[in-house]
């Protein structure tokens, strides 16, 4: 099976769990989240922590880092924009009147969900609500946005898609606010989502074990990837392929264009929380508190990296170094060197910008040595 792998830093700054890691556009710094409500940037030249983001008055539930500015949202019902350099808040954002649990930003906007049934629009400049988007009957989990020229001239302004506990995903047309399509299917919450990069299909993936493909203009449901036995936690889409972490413990991948399943990589003694592809490997993090890597063409386990004491909320790779965040605080710096296939160019995921995954803090509990 896999060889073990060995932490090459561990960041133990934090004073509460990290419920999520950001990698900047430019590769050069890291963002992490926590329940202790602060958010830490980190260099990944050498791991060290650059600043320390302070004022959310509760835990942080999401962060996303631009090359100039870094963006977090709290339980506290804002969100804040913070100056890379300085860590000093620059804008806070103030609207939602409960839990804000994703940000998007894309197209100099400022996408937010929220449990109290909303989505909103904001002006990244201004930090006011240009648009609300309501209609789920209740919390709003995940979002991604499909711009110009991905989208038709019908809907200018781009196309932004949310999925709900409701079991619902509705699709909006930003410019106006107006519901475009509502896509219904789901028997359970829609819990993850990811655009392919046209950004006319969306994929959702939901507690009633299913993964969904859309038509997002005309609201159509186009296929359905049956074959999980618990809850689709995490999606990944790169090369026309969908993967998707579960609740089953395992990670299936499947044809976009058909939804035939091709592989299943198994191994995970606990929910599958966090997925990443890059050069040839896949890249899972799990309720068992370690990483894996596979190989995305065989299926092989090729490493585990073991170390972290709970769930691995969110992992990112750059260069030749896995990033791992977990419930129990801790940032884990991971070699990854030989795992890339010799004859697979590296191939860049689709899904950073627009896969937003719900963590899996609630399945963290102590583990039995292995």
């Amino acid at each position: 099976m896999g060889g073990g792998g060995s932490a090459l830093r561990v960041c133990a700054d934090h004073r509460g769990g990290i419920n999520w890691l950001s990698l900047s556009p430019d590769g050069q710094r890291l963002l992490t989240g926590s329940e202790d409500g602060t958010a830490r940037l980190w260099s990944t030249a050498d791991g060290t922590c650059c600043a320390l983001l302070q004022g959310h008055e509760s835990y942080v539930t999401f962060c996303q880092l631009e090359d100039e500015a870094a963006f977090t949202c709290s339980a506290d019902c804002t969100i804040r924009k913070w100056d890379v350099l300085t860590g000093q808040c620059l804008q806070v954002f103030r609207g939602h009147t409960s839990i804000v649990n994703r940000i998007l930003v894309a197209d100099n906007q400022l996408f937010s969900s929220s449990y109290d049934r909303t989505a909103r629009a904001w002006s990244v400049d201004r930090g006011q609500v240009a648009r609300e988007f309501r209609g789920h009957r209740n919390c709003v989990l995940t979002l991604a946005y499909a711009g110009a020229p991905c989208v038709e001239e019908a809907v200018a302004g781009g196309l932004l898609v949310t999925g709900s506990t409701d079991a619902t995903a509705k699709v909006w047309q930003v410019a106006s606010g107006c519901c475009h399509q509502t896509l219904r299917g789901h028997t359970g919450a829609v819990l993850c989502l990811v655009l392919d990069a046209p950004g006319r299909t969306a994929f959702t993936g939901s507690t009633d074990a299913t993964v969904r493909a859309w038509d997002i203009l005309s609201g159509q449901q186009l296929r359905v990837f049956r074959e999980h036995q618990g809850s689709v936690i995490c999606l990944e889409l790169v090369n026309r392929h969908v993967y998707s972490g579960s609740a089953d413990r395992t990670v299936k991948c499947w044809l976009a264009d058909t939804g035939e399943r091709v592989r299943t990589f198994t191994a995970h003694r606990h929910s599958v929380s966090a997925l990443k592809y890059h050069a040839g490997t896949l890249f899972t993090g799990s309720g068992d508190a370690r990483a894996r890597a596979f190989d995305a063409q065989s299926g092989a386990l090729r490493r585990v990296f073991r170390g972290h004491a709970f769930v691995i909320n969110c992992i990112q790779v750059h260069g030749q170094v896995l990033y791992t965040a977990s419930h129990d605080g801790a940032l884990r710096l991971w070699d990854v060197r030989g795992l890339a296939p010799r004859a697979a160019a590296p191939k860049r995921s689709l899904s950073r910008l627009f896969s937003n995954k719900v963590g899996c803090a609630a399945a963290a509990a102590p583990l039995q040595p292995a």
